[in-house]
């Protein structure tokens, strides 16, 4: 009651009525197929920015935010460097590190890898790889011990474990009577870590800084300093001041250059996703104008019954344009609250899939990842829904104007 009559006439055509329910069935199925093509698009999105938000998470949980290196590949003044980083304000810890490829070598095995001499008490501060070290912890690191912390999936590859010998050869080598022989040395396996990124897992090795200065004979110099700020999106900016704050004469560097391609080309796949999942909502969106075509052709006489009783073409456009945007609401509504449901519980559902099926979908080695997160993003719901949503108010116009445009002598000349 009080509600305009245009409101009465298109919600009454969604409802079934005798001789027209396979019309409200079209018009059902037309809402199940954008509600489809709705959650599809939320779900991918989602998974997109679950992966992204948790290589970020997994990438700054190994790396640093932000690094500065001396120009010929060595820092003698890193103390400096260090006590001048720790007075800018958003910097919350600033460690020294030595860094330089090695091969690992146990029996018959044999790996190459990335070494990192580390400060234990510093690299806890700077990054979160302390805390994922197993059978072990990283202040089992100490000077002279020559105790050596690997990633999970290069101790596999070495068959070694916690208590075992490794040997690193350093790619310099000693000049000796029998010539040019590689310098070794002899590591006890400490602990292993598990950062859940295949390529650090498989690709680095954790030793102490003065053991790895000794190894690589760098004496009192480091390879550069690593920062951790509280706002990681600050790298750029903070890192630079520091340069010029010491008079210039750095290599700077920070994680979003580093891994700028990952995060670009995550971008660029989510954006080419949505463009392409969105002809799937259209599709959806436009089989209502066969729905209301339908309608508008099985209604001829009674709106030309309107339209001799009064109603302009205006009050018909508006009907029928009330009939498409309910069945668009209803579809888009329906397809939110589905994608939401399935982006939350998505990781849960993998694993029982993989578990009935007794396969693994996702290969670490291949996508840095074995699980599958998902993190909908209101931004992308609001986007998603305002765009499926318009598609199916442009999918209206069409029949609506078709019907606004009923001649009444014409719709009655054989009734």
């Amino acid at each position: 009651m009080g509600l305009p009559y245009e409101w009465m006439l298109g919600t009454r055509y969604l409802r079934s009525t005798r001789g027209r329910g396979f019309l409200s069935f079209i018009s059902v199925v037309s809402a199940l197929g954008l509600a489809v093509g709705v959650a599809v698009l939320i779900v991918v999105l989602s998974v997109m920015n679950g992966f992204e938000r948790e290589l970020k998470t997994r990438i700054l949980s190994v790396t640093s935010h932000a690094t500065l290196m001396g120009l010929n590949g060595s820092l003698t003044d890193w103390r400096a460097v260090q006590a001048q980083a720790l007075k800018l304000p958003g910097v919350v810890a600033a460690a020294p590190y030595v860094e330089a490829q090695a091969l690992l070598t146990h029996g018959a095995y044999t790996a190459g890898t990335m070494i990192r001499g580390v400060l234990p008490l510093e690299e806890r501060r700077a990054v979160g790889l302390a805390e994922r070290i197993r059978g072990g912890s990283i202040e089992d690191l100490t000077d002279g011990g020559y105790r050596i912390i690997l990633g999970d999936a290069l101790a596999s590859a070495l068959a070694v474990t916690v208590g075992d010998d490794v040997v690193l050869m350093a790619p310099q080598g000693n000049a000796t009577p029998a010539g040019i022989l590689p310098r070794m040395r002899r590591f006890r396996v400490a602990g292993i870590f598990h950062s859940g990124m295949y390529e650090y897992d498989r690709g680095l090795a954790l030793v102490d800084l003065k053991d790895a200065a000794r190894v690589y004979q760098m004496g009192d110099a480091v390879t550069g300093v690593r920062l951790a700020l509280r706002d990681a999106f600050m790298a750029p900016r903070i890192v630079r001041e520091l340069a010029l704050s010491l008079g210039g004469g750095y290599y700077v560097s920070d994680w979003t250059r580093v891994h700028s391609n990952f995060f670009r080309s995550i971008q660029i796949t989510k954006s080419m996703l949505f463009v392409i999942l969105l002809l799937v909502v259209a599709v959806a969106a436009f089989n209502i104008v066969a729905a209301l075509v339908m309608v508008v052709k099985e209604k001829r006489a009674d709106i030309a019954i309107l339209r001799t009783l009064g109603a302009a073409p205006r009050n018909v456009l508006a009907a029928f344009s009330i009939q498409g945007a309910a069945i668009g609401l209803a579809g888009t509504g329906a397809g939110a609250a589905l994608g939401l449901t399935l982006a939350a519980n998505l990781e849960a559902l993998v694993h029982a899939l993989e578990r009935l099926l007794g396969t693994h979908f996702l290969d670490p080695k291949v996508y840095f990842m074995g699980d599958l997160p998902a993190y909908a993003e209101w931004s992308d719901v609001w986007r998603i829904c305002a765009v499926a949503f318009a598609l199916c108010a442009l999918a209206t116009l069409y029949p609506a104007w078709r019907a606004a445009g009923t001649q009444p002598a014409e719709a009655l000349r054989h009734d």
